[in-house]
């Protein structure tokens, strides 16, 4: 404004005039600028005196050329369409042509060719430069909902599921709440054997919990016709009577199946034997399917934030690892080569130094290895192709080539397989034990054992060192870690002694004796 004054008129004191006039125009928004009519007013302001300028008349010491004052019309206007709306907008620009029809009026400018052409030019830019302003509003609204009101969303419902979850008695753990809706059902009608079976996504159920006496050969494919893949297919209750090793050879059972539905979606199913036909009549029937219908919709949130957890544990450990490569392990390496130069520099005479570097760069060295097996440590996870047990296996073997170590490996899995979580925290435990024994046992062998039979799965991991011993630390071998663990997956863990010499460390989950074939 100050340069477009000072080419109309050459005189410095017409331009310091409009431009306090224009300031206190402007003083309502900058004043206020986080509430709207503060705005509205110095917008409104800022038209008026721009009005008043362009009608000055020539003769008058503070006359400014039209054309070179109108241009400023763009800037409210463009504000308008930017900040407020088409409404706004709308009544700026009339507000502007009024202005400036009653400032020409006034000072008898409204016959003046150079007045009223630029007025007229000046007031339908300044409806384009609203319009302008009205599109980049459209823009960042767009940008702005299609990102920020999901991440809105989501720490609203994260927030509200972080409350539920504090205040259930079960919190928003899968198998507590599956365990509460097998004893509700035990109550309705009675079982001798009954589970919770839940979608994995491949085209098979996991066993997410039972009521048992011992492990229960559950099936979990569609692949046969079953009750269970009727039930899933149809999302109806399914009874039926059949014969079943576990109740004895030739034994009928009763079976009931029911499915867990939220929505159209049919989250798990639940499923109910007695070893009496006709235990499931209709009336029994109806009440456990309101008994599950209840359920559904709690145990799909359970296992939606479990899912969620999940995926926040496994990217928090990928994040550390990146760190860790990226930051801590390339700066060892750098001292390392560092120390490897300074050896390389040493004098002859200088073997006391050279003996201390060399301390040095061998430990420096332990450290990095120790890095690099604690970075895979933190990569290492269950591939959902491969299973427990050979994630298991590779860590172990790894673990194993690194220390020395000779590695006995034992499996046993079954298809089947445990729900994700629960493989995540199973192999936390064989890593806490595998990594104890390298470091703190100084043993020559390692044997790893691991079970899976959903429910039932059973890791062992075992060496020959020096045992736990009566004055070990506390903590020393990771015991809170790993009980924190296992109780979060509800499974017994044990360390003891190991005959002759060494350590054991056994996770057990589920059962202990196996029941039957698959139902």
């Amino acid at each position: 404004m100050i340069v477009l004054s000072l080419a109309s008129t050459g005189s410095i004191a017409p331009t310091l005039l409009w431009c306090a006039l224009f300031a206190l125009a402007a003083a309502p928004g900058l004043v206020a600028p986080e509430r709207a009519w503060p705005a509205r007013i110095g917008w409104l302001a800022e038209v008026i005196v721009v009005a008043m300028a362009a009608a000055t008349p020539p003769a008058e010491e503070a006359f400014v050329h039209p054309a070179f004052v109108l241009a400023y019309l763009a800037a409210p206007a463009f504000a308008v369409g930017a900040v407020a709306g088409r409404a706004e907008l709308g009544a700026l620009v009339g507000v502007t042509a009024v202005a400036l029809v009653v400032a020409g009026a006034l000072q008898d400018q409204l016959g003046s060719s150079s007045y009223g052409l630029a007025a007229l030019e000046w007031t339908v830019l300044a409806g384009v430069a609203g319009v302008l302003g009205l599109a980049v509003q459209r823009l960042v609204r767009s940008r702005s909902d299609a990102v920020e009101p999901e991440f809105v969303q989501a720490a609203r419902l994260l927030t509200q599921l972080r409350t539920i979850a504090r205040q259930l008695p079960g919190g928003l753990d899968p198998g507590s709440l599956g365990d509460r809706l097998l004893e509700e059902l035990n109550q309705v009608a009675a079982t001798d054997r009954s589970a919770v079976l839940t979608g994995s996504g491949g085209g098979r159920l996991e066993v997410l919990t039972q009521r048992a006496p011992g492990r229960v050969a559950w099936e979990t494919s569609f692949d046969a016709e079953t009750p269970l893949a009727d039930t899933w297919a149809s999302q109806q209750p399914q009874v039926s009577n059949r014969t079943l090793d576990r109740a004895g050879p030739g034994t009928p059972v009763s079976v009931l199946v029911l499915p867990m539905i939220t929505g159209v979606r049919t989250v798990g199913l639940v499923v109910l034997e007695s070893d009496r036909t006709g235990a499931y009549p209709p009336a029994a029937v109806a009440e456990a399917v309101e008994v599950v219908g209840n359920a559904a919709l709690r145990l799909e949130t359970a296992l939606l934030f479990d899912e969620v957890r999940g995926l926040a544990t496994v990217e928090e450990r990928q994040r550390l690892a990146r760190e860790i490569h990226d930051g801590v392990a390339q700066e060892l390496v750098m001292v390392g080569y560092g120390i490897d130069n300074a050896i390389a520099d040493l004098p002859a005479e200088s073997e006391a130094a050279e003996s201390t570097l060399r301390l040095l760069r061998a430990e420096v060295t332990r450290v990095i290895t120790e890095l690099r097996l604690s970075l895979f440590e933190l990569r290492s996870d269950v591939d959902r192709h491969g299973g427990l047990g050979s994630a298991i296996a590779d860590y172990a073997r790894t673990i194993g080539s690194s220390a020395g170590l000779r590695v006995h490996l034992s499996l046993d899995e079954s298809t089947a397989r445990l729900p994700a979580a629960v493989e995540s925290e199973l192999l936390r435990i064989a890593q806490e034990a595998v990594t104890n024994a390298r470091k703190h046992a100084g043993a020559a062998n390692l044997w790893v054992t691991c079970e899976v039979d959903p429910p039932f799965a059973q890791v062992e991991v075992s060496d020959d060192g020096k045992g736990l011993g009566r004055d070990r630390p506390e903590g020393r071998y990771g015991m809170t870690i790993m009980a924190e663990r296992a109780n979060r997956v509800r499974a017994e863990l044990e360390i003891v002694p190991r005959a002759p010499k060494g350590t054991t460390v056994r996770v057990v989950l589920g059962g202990k004796s196996r029941q039957g074939t698959a139902s």
